[in-house]
Order: structure tokens, then sequence, then C-alpha cells
């Protein structure tokens, strides 16, 4: 009988956006992280650069120039190019299509000339020669790509963007519910079909305590609402 939020990283930023019913610090207790996905910093063919350092010299050279497609205001994709560009000290041009369908379809078709997407979403497109795959932004490689460096290591040191995916309750759920469920999630992310059913997504199995997820939850509201501010994102 009780109320479970399993929901993605959107849950951290989404009052940084627009005005919400709620406030997720004082609301939400944190109960489990379940997973998280890197994206890929993929270009289209057309487009010189062989590397992320080339990448962003190019961009560097052509301030404002370089389009990146969006799945949707303040989605992953959006935000984990806002965060590249600001670490870098370049400036990109944003083009928002509506989800990650039609902005894989403009990148194809080279009506933008990069974007930050799902790994398995570009991976087929890679893998044709369509799209040319520069670096993973995870904090680490990703297995479903390991010979693609992450962002960090290929010329953006500290880079880094997973999108995750976590359980959160209602904060007045008795703290011995919070703990039993906790409990759970981890014993079924240890469960071998589990790991390899979110492994064939591109996702890497989390799990942890609920105190060390509260302290992740706590930095990455403040990381996002930053981010969101100084790019001045706002939903439309």
């Amino acid at each position: 009988g009780y109320t479970l939020l399993l929901q993605s990283m959107g849950v951290a930023y989404a009052g940084a956006l627009r005005e919400l019913p709620f406030d997720a610090l004082r609301d939400l207790a944190p109960v489990a992280l379940v997973a998280s996905q890197p994206s890929m910093l993929g270009t289209h063919s057309s487009v010189p650069s062989k590397s992320v350092r080339e990448f962003i010299q190019l961009a560097r050279s052509k301030p404002g120039r370089l389009t990146y497609g969006s799945a949707g205001p303040g989605g992953a994709s959006h935000l984990s190019t806002e965060l590249l560009a600001s670490m870098a000290g370049v400036r990109f041009v944003l083009v928002q299509y509506r989800g990650i369908g039609p902005a894989m379809t403009g990148l194809l078709s080279g009506e933008v000339d990069f974007g930050m997407l799902g790994i398995s979403t570009m991976l087929p497109h890679v893998e044709s020669g369509k799209i040319r795959a520069l670096g993973v932004t995870g904090a680490k490689r990703s297995a479903l790509v390991p010979d693609v460096p992450t962002i960090a290591e290929a010329g953006v040191p500290g880079y880094g963007f997973d999108a995750w995916y976590a359980v959160l309750a209602p904060v007045k759920t008795p703290r011995a519910v919070l703990r039993k469920i906790n409990a759970d999630v981890n014993r079924v992310l240890q469960q071998p079909d589990t790991r390899q059913r979110l492994s064939g997504l591109g996702m890497e199995p989390l799990g942890g305590s609920e105190e060390e997820f509260a302290q992740y939850f706590r930095a990455e509201v403040a990381k996002w609402h930053k981010v969101i501010k100084d790019a001045g994102i706002r939903e439309q």
C-alpha cells in the first residue's frame, strides 16, 4: 500500500525548468539508485572532426555555428550537451525535436551536425558509417563500445554525464519500509538475469545504500540547477 516513484534523473532538476507543486529535496525520500545510462557524442559523417579534441577545436573556430539535436528542453540530450559546452568553453546551436526518434533522423540527414543520444540508439548508425562516434559521456567506457573513449579522457577532463534511474518515496514513508525496499532493490540488482537485461540496454546496475543515494541526489540537484541557470534553459 505504499506509493513509490521510479524516475529518471529529471526529478533532480525539473524544479529548475518550471514551477512544481513539490520540492524534490524536501518532499521526496531517496530510496535506491537502480541504474545509469551514458550517452554517445556522435557527429554526422560530413563533420570533419575525428576525435573529441578535434571536435572542440572545430567548435572554437566556429563559435555558435555547430548545431545539435535535442529530444526536448531540459532532457538528457540537452543538458549533457550544455554541460559539455560549459566545460569546454564553446557555444553550440540547439535544434529542438519532438522526441529522440526525430532528433536521430535530423542527425542522420545532416540537418544537425551532432547529437548526444543513447548509445543503443546511436550504435546501429555508427556501425553503418552514417554517424561517427567520438566519445561516451560516462565516467568510464561502455561495454557496448569499448573502443570509444570517454569524453573526459579524450579531451574534456572532468566531464561526466550518466542518466540515472532511481526509486524514491514520499518523505513521510516509515524508515523501516524504506530500508526494506532498498534491500530488495539491491537484491534484485545482483541477480544475473537483471544485470544481463540492463547491460543489453547499455545500462549499468547501481544499487547502494539510502545514505549514499541521498548524498548523490543532493549533489545532482545542485549541479543541474546551476547548469540550467547558467545556460538560461526554461521549458517552453
